[in-house]
Parts: structure tokens; sequence; C-alpha cells
């Protein structure tokens, strides 16, 4: 009684609109995908809104915001809309930057294994575990145990479907202790093995240790093709090649290497992406590092439509509605590479980061990987002492980077999520050779900081230039884009691709003009 009670009572406590939510799934109306899901309590089925099922009876239904809580209130996922695959909005709904971050937390295992750890997942976001759990019911409608929960079941789900892994590289995969728990989780929530859920619905790739391709959603517009160029002009060579519309990068993850390539979808509004490493393990990790880089939890919906209500944006928003902001494998990767570009062009960086890879880096040699790709990035240790100056650049910015080496060496976490944007910058600025610009920029990229913005950028400066060319200040253009936060990141993209795409554009004669280049 008290489960039925919960779902009854759910979507006026979350104030959801019931018969808006309605009017979403009696059309099957993709714009909410993502956003919503209804329960059936005829059924005890949780959907997407574009379910192709018959559309239930308005009293039958109890609408959700998120998948977990529709599954900590007693519904299961449904098996033909495959909840698993919708856009994931989670870390953008309500205004709560603190969820963001235990979200980014979460799926990188933060509550994996151990439900009392949310006392410490909340310190680490310098907060309360109490408040924590309200951020979390307000937002989402569930606890953070739950969200990470739902999360395992979902990715086991997914990995059921679309892969042929055997069951116990499954429960590995999806953060589960043990394969006993997690065919009890999915007799629980299922009425059946998992085994069962596969011969219902296999159509996927790989077998044990192979390679295995995922679908990741994304909500549409996409620019695609922008997000590739973006990548190809900065794919540091031996790491990154860009290749045919494909994405392909090596990895290595506790002394373990593997690679990834990532292409847009054939069918469907997602991305394909394949991966192939020792460790199935990594899986989660791999996927939500891939769904960073490639933002695709954007709510490009909500932000383009907030946006927009500047004059000068919307022009530029009407014209490349699909922008995303393309995030970082590695929070130390894209800071060695924020310092290499200072002052230099996006290729003149791009060389560097070559040499500094050949000549620090891992020799990259698993079976059958790409030719592309020959090393992996070095890590913070082997830069520390290095002789990074004979690369070719000024001693001060070798002396720089080996200071941010020996720094996230002795404090690995350095690049993980901060209680809010104010800390990270203060963090960053903290470090030798990083100043307000560079720190910004780790921010939008590495941090996933939809409100960082380098203002004094001057790219951006140049994209808001009035008719006769006359470029705003710093302080001007910080306090326009007091309207356009909280995803002033977003804005930055389109003025830079505004300023990139220009008809007519004066040669960069000053130094300070050759400082954009590396954010272009």
């Amino acid at each position: 009684m008290a489960r039925r009670d919960r779902r009854r009572g759910y979507d006026r406590a979350m104030n959801l609109d019931r018969v808006a939510c309605y009017r979403a799934i009696a059309t099957r109306d993709a714009r909410f995908d993502g956003r919503l899901f209804v329960g059936v309590r005829t059924t005890g089925i949780y959907c997407r809104p574009i379910c192709p099922a018959r559309t239930p009876k308005p009293e039958n239904c109890t609408f959700f915001a998120s998948a977990a809580a529709a599954q900590e209130a007693g519904f299961r996922p449904c098996l033909r809309c495959r909840p698993e695959i919708s856009p994931d909005f989670a870390a953008w709904r309500g205004t709560s930057n603190s969820v963001q971050r235990a979200l980014a937390l979460i799926a990188d295992g933060a509550l994996d294994g151990d439900t009392d750890g949310v006392d410490a997942l909340a310190a680490r976001l310098g907060l309360g575990g109490r408040q924590l759990r309200r951020l979390f019911r307000e937002h989402l409608g569930a606890s953070p145990v739950a969200v990470a929960q739902t999360r395992r079941v979902l990715f086991a789900k997914q990995l059921l479907h679309e892969t042929r892994l055997p069951m116990t590289e499954v429960a590995l995969a999806a953060g589960f202790g043990s394969v006993r728990r997690f065919n009890h989780t999915f007799k629980q929530l299922f009425g059946r093995p998992p085994g069962a859920l596969r011969r219902g619905g296999m159509r996927g790739s790989g077998a044990a240790s192979a390679e295995i391709a995922l679908s990741l959603p994304y909500a549409l517009p996409y620019d695609w093709p922008a997000m590739l160029a973006f990548l190809a002009a900065r794919a540091i060579p031996g790491v990154e090649h860009v290749a045919d519309g494909h994405y392909f990068r090596s990895i290595e993850i506790e002394g373990e290497q593997g690679w990834i390539e990532v292409a847009r979808q054939q069918r469907g509004d997602a991305l394909r992406a394949v991966i192939r490493f020792p460790s199935v393990k990594a899986l989660p990790g791999i996927v939500a590092r891939i769904r960073r880089v490639f933002d695709l939890s954007a709510d490009i919906a909500a932000i383009t439509a907030h946006l927009a209500c500047d004059a000068r944006l919307k022009p530029l928003i009407a014209a490349r509605p699909g922008l995303r902001v393309p995030g970082a494998w590695d929070g130390f990767e894209l800071a060695v590479r924020a310092v290499l570009g200072q002052q230099i062009t996006v290729g003149a960086a791009r060389g560097l980061a070559g040499k500094l890879v050949e000549r620090h880096g891992r020799r990259f040699a698993p079976a059958g990987a790409p030719a592309a790709l020959t090393h992996v990035f070095p890590r913070p240790r082997a830069l520390a002492g290095a002789d990074i100056a004979s690369l070719g650049m000024p001693r001060a910015r070798a002396a720089a980077l080996a200071a941010l080496a020996a720094t996230v060496a002795g404090d690995p976490g350095l690049f993980g999520p901060s209680a809010d944007l104010e800390a990270a910058i203060a963090r960053l600025r903290a470090l030798d050779g990083v100043g307000e610009w560079t720190a910004q920029y780790i921010a939008m990229r590495a941090l996933r900081e939809p409100d960082a913005f380098p203002a004094a950028d001057i790219g951006l400066l140049r994209a808001l230039a009035d008719e006769r060319g006359k470029r705003p200040s710093a302080a001007a253009l910080l306090l326009r884009a007091e309207a356009w936060r909280p995803w002033r990141a977003y804005a930055a993209i389109h003025l830079w691709a505004a300023d990139a795409h220009a008809a007519r554009r004066p040669p960069a004669k000053s130094q300070e003009d050759q400082n954009v280049r590396v954010a272009l």
C-alpha cells in the first residue's frame, strides 16, 4: 500500500502539470523524451513519452521527472521503448549546480558498491548529506542512491540488448558486486532473469573482452560536423585521429590500454561508440567520458531558447542551433594542451602536443589498434621532471607545465567537480602559468562548467564589435553576459563560431589577436 501511495502522489509533489504531461505522451512528443517518464499503475511499467505502446488512460498515469524516480516508486522499465537509451537530461534539470556535479561523480562510480557513501559524496561538493538528498528529491524526485542504482540497472539492460557479453561481465560492467546480486535485482524488477531479456532482444556486438558497440542518444538538434571539426583541429597526433566522420583516440586507465571510436549512428538520434578495452569494469566510466566529450546530455532546447532572448545571439543560434561545448577526455591533458597553446596558433599548439606525446607518452601497442594511434598521453609523473623546454617553447611555460604535472601527481582529484564555478576558477588560477582565460577554458571543457566564460578573450570581443568595428571592453562583455547565465559557455561557442566564419577578418597583427586562435 505504501508503494501505491507513492505512485499516486508523485506528480503532485513534483508540481508536474498532469494535463501537459498527458498531452505529451498522447501525441508521443519527442521534445519531452528524457524530460518526462510515465508510470502506468495497471501494469507497473514506466515508459518514455515516445513509447509505441497504446496510450494508457489518464487516471492510470503517474508522471516522473527522472527514470530513477519512477524506479524508486516501484515501476519497472519498459522493454519496448527502453528508458535506458533516452536522452540523459538529469544533469540539466532544475537550477542546482550541486546536483549536476553530484551526477557527474555518480556517473564516475562515486556510489558504486557503497550505499552509505552519500555523506562522502556531499562532502566532496561542500554540502551536508541531508542537503544533497533534499536537492536530489527537489530536482530529480529520487535519492542519490536510487539514481546510482537506476543507472546500474539501465546500463546493464543496455548491455544485454546491444552486446553479447557474458552475464558475468555484464554484471561487472554495470557495477554489481556479484552475479547473484545482479540476477536477484533483475528478477525482482522484471520478474525474470537477465538472460530472458537478452533472448527477447539480442541484436548487438562483441563477445567477452572484444569490442563493445553502444548507442549513445542525444536530443536534436546536434551539429555533428561542427563538433567533429573542433576536435579534428585539436587532435593530438598519436593520441587522437579524425577521419571519414569518425573520431578515434587511445585511452589508458589504471595501466591498461584500449581505444574508442565514435561516429554518428546511421539511424536514430544517437552516436555509435565502439569501445575496445580489456577491463569491463571500466565501461561505465568510459561511456561517461564519451558523453562528456561530445556533450550528449545538454538540454539544447532550453539552452538555445534562453540565449536567443539576446538580440545579438538570436541570429547566431538560428544559423547553428545544434552547437555544443566540446568536452575533454582528461582534465590534465586539457590543461597541458591549454598551456601549450598560449599565444600561439592552434596548429602550432597541436604540433607541440604531438612532440610532447612522442617524447614522453607511453607507446600504444594493443593488437588491431588503428595505425594512427601510437601513444597514450603522458601521465603527470612522466612530465613532472621532464625537460619540456627542449621541445621548443619559452622556459617559463615549460616550468609552468612541469609544476602543473607535479601538482596533479600529488592531487589526482584536482580536475574533479568543485563546490561551484568560482571555487573551480580559484583552484585553477592557483596553478603556475594558469591565468583567468586558461582557467575559464579548462572549466568549460574539462570540468564541464556550463557557465564558464573567458570574458577577456579577443574572439568574443571581436564577435560583438559594433558596425564600426569597435569592440566592447571585457567588463562590458561580462555585464552583458549576466543575462546569459547559467549557460555562458554556450554563448561563447556561438560567438567563437561567428567570429571564425566572419566573411572578412583582419589579419592578426598584435599578440593579443593571436591569443584567440587557441580558443577557436
